[in-house]
């Protein structure tokens, strides 16, 4: 049986999941009116069924779609979200590209805040309504049980991370770090200027940060904010950070947790700024992917 359901918004992020099985199962028989593609495989002892959104479509809506069309066709029991997000940097949560965020409740809220979802009140101030599914107590033991061995052993994806290319090896170069010179975060205030790149950029509204002493991809645990809109504003982003006292923005969360509960994984690939591009996404798919095959 596949208990486990993985659910991925882009291709990169299914592809490196994909990559990450210890071995691949033939093609399901699905229940009737299913439109999903899946990809079983099994991580450890774990089979699991992979699903990713229809190309075209992003956000809630379509995501509680496909979690609800996986759960006709197997009996699933929890699920992750794997995928990547923007993340947002504090002298508190030092957060760099390739980093994961993953959803653990932290204060009042659930782990998953969805950030655009309320009401704007009599003087026009918008008020935030409702509250979301917290994951099930399996995998926070789990997660609590991951996060006592990287006390213990410390942190490793990197062995995750080779068996990724030894598996599949073209995609090496494109979903390996994109060097710690182009992790570049600038001032929320400072609009991106030019074409992609930030080779435009003012290089003074940069934000001076310690550099690390290597590339290896830190962990943090907290909220994380989902919405049906792209985060790109680099004040509005602090803003909601400190209102709801998340680290992370995405797109799909919310509309899985109260249907489908499941543990968010976020490899961050920019800063939910207007700076955002996406050259760091499919390594930051990898470590996401690299981190939900370590907690299976």
């Amino acid at each position: 049986d596949y208990q486990i359901g993985v659910i991925c918004a882009l291709p990169i992020e299914k592809a490196a999941m994909v990559a990450m099985l210890d071995e691949t199962h033939p093609k399901p028989k699905k229940e009737k009116g299913d439109d999903n593609e899946y990809t079983l495989g099994k991580i450890g002892v774990h089979n699991v069924a992979i699903a990713c959104l229809p190309a075209g479509f992003m956000g809630n809506g379509p995501a509680a779609i496909v979690v609800k069309d996986m759960q006709r066709s197997f009996p699933i029991k929890f699920g992750l979200m794997v995928g990547v997000g923007g993340g947002v940097w504090s002298k508190n949560d030092d957060i760099r590209l390739g980093d994961v965020v993953v959803s653990q409740p932290t204060n009042t809220h659930s782990g998953v805040v969805q950030w655009d979802f309320g009401k704007t009140e009599r003087d026009g101030k918008f008020r935030r309504t409702g509250s979301l599914d917290k994951p099930p107590p399996v995998l926070l033991h789990a997660l609590q049980e991951l996060k006592i061995f990287h006390e213990t052993d410390g942190v490793e994806l990197a062995d995750s991370l080779a068996l990724m290319v030894q598996n599949k090896p073209r995609m090496a170069l494109k979903y390996q770090h994109q060097g710690m010179e182009n992790d570049v975060l600038f001032k929320a205030d400072y609009e991106h200027e030019g074409q992609e790149t930030c080779d435009s950029c003012n290089a003074e509204s940069i934000v001076q940060r310690l550099v690390r002493g290597d590339a290896a991809p830190r962990i943090h645990y907290g909220n994380i904010a989902s919405g049906n809109k792209v985060m790109k504003h680099g004040t509005t982003r602090d803003r909601i950070a400190e209102e709801e006292g998340v680290i992370c923005f995405e797109m799909e969360a919310a509309g899985l947790m109260d249907n489908f509960r499941c543990l968010v994984i976020r490899g961050i690939c920019d800063y939910a700024d207007s700076h955002k591009n996406k050259i760091w996404q499919p390594y930051a798919a990898a470590t996401a992917a690299a981190f939900a095959r370590a907690l299976l």
